[in-house]
């Protein structure tokens, strides 16, 4: 996942030319939080009732990775 999410971010900034990215992950998912880390998202907030997944509203934590 996190060459995955290296690529992508890769492509977002140098081919899509964007200056800011988010990614949002349920608090209790601590592999998406390292592999988000390793990127170089950064904490930025936290959602509660953000999304509707499997009836139940999950709370987000809040990343970003800003073009340096």
């Amino acid at each position: 996942m996190t060459e995955a999410l290296e690529g992508v971010v890769k492509f977002a900034f140098e081919e899509l030319g964007l200056h800011r990215l988010m990614a949002n992950y349920i608090p209790s998912n601590a592999a998406s939080a390292r592999a988000l880390a390793k990127a170089g998202f950064e904490k930025e907030g936290f959602a509660r009732s953000y999304l509707l997944i499997n009836d139940v509203w999950e709370d987000h934590i809040l990343t970003s990775r800003i073009k340096e």
